[in-house]
């Protein structure tokens, strides 16, 4: 790739900034960013979080591989972000490409454009920026001028919706999966790309763990339903894996966090404390996806935490993970962090708290230098049946035991979580939410002696996802959702006792439907969002963006060629003999091991949490030759002294 091919566009882009809105947001240079010579380097990544700027540069995933790479010799990774209509607009006036912030180079100029997926709503933004950037839109049309391009995150764990537009899948852990990308690449470049894209896609596809979806012909049946996916290649793999990272303290990733020039979505340093989680909650993702549990030691913690601050100045921690209450030794670090940053007033934050692994003396360590916000917990289910169901194994008295000592201990606000059309639900599981809510503004008036206390309920549609035991579930219906949630609104609203001090807010069902589509659709689904792009849709996970009239629309537009409709993939169950369109992906879970936790679903049968427990067999441990990390390591956060031992005893630490 020349180096006029890559030269900056900011000249072209600068005249445009004064007409946008929050022109900052494009313009680079943050705190810790890296901007490395073009020519120095033989492999180019450009990592998009198919989003704005404001939730893009706070993501963890993309922080980390953007100094993984970074860090490698020869090796440069720079970022761009969705830009807003405005600017899209006048890009293509101006014919200005999509392009990077930290040296505002074109994104086609790259050798790999890599996006991470958190949501299945940043697909339209991906078209986007694809042609803004000049690449042509669907794999097959790429020529050795366009960047493999590449998807990763949680929703990679089913790119099939996607699978017209992008050459490469990476699924699971990314930080190994992207360096030996770029050996593999590097190899290619260096021998003058014999065979072109085909043969390093091939090289690619042939180590058996990244996912290349042109190699594979899916199948149908006369009812629409999978007959199977196939390799058209030889040497490609039936089934790709996803990768894990053992051991998380080689990883300490990001050892120097960017900090943000505009504003964004969460002002503070993270770091993320163990991945995976074995709680076993039957609609979540993320913890089936991410298993095993790898737990951060408390002193690679502490290490990660220290160098963050002094590299961002931010006066906040969050500790990160899927539920972080239950890291072995989360009191130790609360207590440890607390004490050490007691002087310098750093505030620590767990994102959310299970009710049974809340205590007050936790609490008190992680607001004891910041400031008291409110508690969130999420119960998830109205219902002991519905969290039965769930395996959300948490009841009422344990709700109300642990909402009673917040409120006790000067709390004045408890936010509760819950999920609506859940498999099995009925109106009345729904409605026992008001009750749940009504009970513990009860007890908090009752222990506190004030009656300013709030209690907010928030509620989510429940989308069943890939790789979970609700896989085979059917969705609520948009129309059935909002039937649901306004009895709930009607029964809150109508207690005169305590209504006005629970506040409600909640989501209508149609982005739910929307998501559900995308998140267990198969490549047909991918017409549907090339012509919401073509026909306007951008920000999808934006309200104020979000079209579900559009969406259907071109669901209607597309589908019937195919003798499908969105009720197929969103409200129909599905059954045990169907192939799903993302079973020859491996997330390590055995199909088998889902379908009889789905039926164990059905009959209220809650299962424990194997960290604790003998193993049930999920089936990751063995395949994916890993196993549960956990403490206690018995460590504590020393030898970081705190400060003024240091200076009392006149020695620096």
């Amino acid at each position: 790739m020349s180096a006029e091919v890559a030269a900056s566009v900011f000249p072209q882009l600068e005249a445009l900034l004064p007409h946008v809105q929050k022109p900052i947001q494009y313009v680079g240079g943050e705190l810790n960013s890296t901007v490395k010579p073009w020519e120095t380097t033989d492999v180019r990544w450009a990592l998009m979080y198919p989003d704005a700027y404001e939730v893009g540069l706070p993501n963890q995933g993309v922080m980390i591989l953007y100094e993984v790479l970074n860090e490698r010799e020869g090796v440069l990774a720079e970022r761009t972000y969705s830009v807003w209509p405005d600017l899209e607009e006048l890009m293509r006036e101006h014919r200005v490409p999509q392009f990077t912030v930290d040296s505002h180079r074109p994104v086609k100029a790259f050798d790999v454009f890599g996006l991470s997926f958190s949501t299945e709503l940043g697909y339209t933004n991906m078209l986007t920026a694809l042609d803004l950037a000049g690449i042509p839109l669907e794999s097959k049309d790429r020529t050795l001028d366009d960047p493999i391009v590449l998807a990763g995150g949680h929703a990679a764990f089913n790119p099939e919706p996607i699978a017209d537009f992008v050459d490469a899948v990476i699924i699971g852990d990314g930080e190994q999966a992207v360096l030996d990308m770029t050996d593999i690449i590097r190899a290619w470049k260096a021998e003058g790309q014999p065979g072109g894209r085909e043969e390093v896609l091939f090289r690619l596809a042939k180590t058996g763990s990244v996912y290349i979806p042109a190699f594979y012909d899916v199948e149908y049946l006369a009812d629409g339903r999978i007959a199977r996916v196939v390799p058209n290649k030889s040497g490609v793999p039936w089934r790709v894996s996803k990768h894990t990272v053992m051991d998380l303290d080689e990883w300490p990733y990001p050892k120097q966090p960017l900090v943000p020039l505009a504003e964004t979505v969460h002002e503070r340093m993270s770091v993320e404390i163990f991945r995976g989680c074995t709680r076993g909650c039957r609609f979540c993702q993320a913890g089936m996806i991410t298993r095993p549990v790898r737990e951060r030691s408390i002193t690679g913690i502490g290490d990660m935490v220290e160098k963050g601050l002094k590299a961002t100045g931010f006066e906040e921690v969050g500790l990160l993970s899927l539920s972080s209450a239950d890291h072995s030794e989360i009191g130790d670090i609360a207590k440890g962090l607390a004490d050490r940053y007691e002087e310098d007033k750093i505030g620590l934050s767990l994102p959310s708290t299970r009710v049974d692994a809340f205590n007050v003396d936790l609490a008190n360590e992680l607001t004891r230098n910041g400031r008291r916000s409110g508690l969130t917990f999420a119960p998830e289910g109205g219902s002991e049946r519905m969290r039965k169901v769930i395996n959300k194994m948490v009841s009422e008295e344990d709700l109300i035991r642990t909402v009673s000592t917040a409120y006790g201990n000067g709390w004045r606000q408890v936010k509760l979580y819950f999920m609506c059309g859940l498999p099995t639900e009925t109106d009345e599981d729904v409605l026992q939410i008001a009750d749940m809510a009504m009970n513990v503004i009860a007890e908090g008036r009752k222990v506190s002696g004030q009656n300013d206390i709030r209690c907010t309920v928030s509620i989510g549609g429940f989308v069943p996802k890939p790789h979970t035991p609700f896989q085979w579930a059917p969705q609520l219906s948009a129309e059935e959702t909002d039937v649901r949630l306004g009895k709930l609104r009607d029964k809150i609203r109508g207690d005169k006792k305590y209504g006005r001090s629970i506040g409600f807010r909640y989501h209508d069902g149609k982005p739910g439907i929307v998501e559900g589509l995308l998140s267990r659709g198969d490549r047909r689904v991918g017409a549907v969002i090339r012509a919401v792009y073509e026909d306007g849709g951008r920000f999808d996970g934006w309200r104020e963006h979000f079209s579900y009239d559009r969406w259907m629309r071109c669901a209607e537009k597309t589908l019937p060629a195919f003798g499908v409709d969105v009720d197929w993939y969103t409200t129909r169950e599905r059954t045990y003999e169907e192939v799903l369109p993302w079973d020859h992906l491996d997330s390590g879970l055995d199909k088998d091991w889902l379908w009889e936790d789905w039926q164990d679903s059905l009959d209220e049968t809650e299962v424990e949490d194997c960290r604790w427990t003998p193993c049930f067999d999920c089936g990751v441990c063995p395949q994916m030759d890993t196993s549960i990390q956990i403490g206690p390591t018995g460590k504590k956060l020393l030898p970081l002294t705190v400060k003024k031992d240091a200076a009392a005893s006149g020695h620096s630490h």
